[in-house]
């Protein structure tokens, strides 16, 4: 029998994610851009990225599968705010990067991203968001755990 406790806390997780991609996605409806495509330039805003990120460490950097990422990426490098390179450590990888306009994108959605965070966390104390991040980490360390391959076996995307 399926603990109840756990199923609540999962189907939580699962009703929390696809209202944070509805309701992020609204917040950002002036200026067309998708919670995927938020997150895609939120990370490569990062000083970390400034010299881009290639293909497999945007995905790894994300969570999500390389085939979700393609056309992600293709519609932001349609917009402009991305380029695509050969990446000179690896000529059969590909560096992502924010374009100027990528970067003016970014700083237009910044004040959008942070209303939305006000009010999706209004009823969070400070302690509160610290705590839920924790918890987060742990059971998304677990998660990362269980992602991997058993070992001797390859790792599939």
């Amino acid at each position: 029998m399926i603990d109840d406790l756990s199923n609540r806390l999962f189907f939580r997780l699962y009703q929390t994610a696809n209202l944070l991609n509805k309701v992020g996605t609204r917040a950002l409806d002036a200026e067309q851009v998708t919670t995927q495509q938020w997150s895609i330039l939120g990370a490569l805003s990062r000083d970390s990225a400034k010299d881009g990120m290639t293909v497999s460490q945007l995905c790894a950097y994300l969570q999500v599968s390389r085939q979700n990422m393609a056309g992600l990426l293709g519609r932001l490098e349609e917009r402009g705010v991305i380029t695509r390179s050969v990446d000179p450590d690896d000529l059969r990888s590909r560096r992502i990067r924010l374009t100027e306009k990528g970067a003016a994108l970014w700083q237009t959605i910044t004040p959008l991203i942070e209303a939305f965070y006000d009010t999706a966390l209004s009823r969070l104390s400070y302690d509160d968001r610290v705590s839920l991040v924790h918890f987060l980490n742990i059971l998304l360390k677990t998660m990362q755990e269980m992602d991997r391959p058993p070992a001797g076996q390859p790792n599939t995307p």
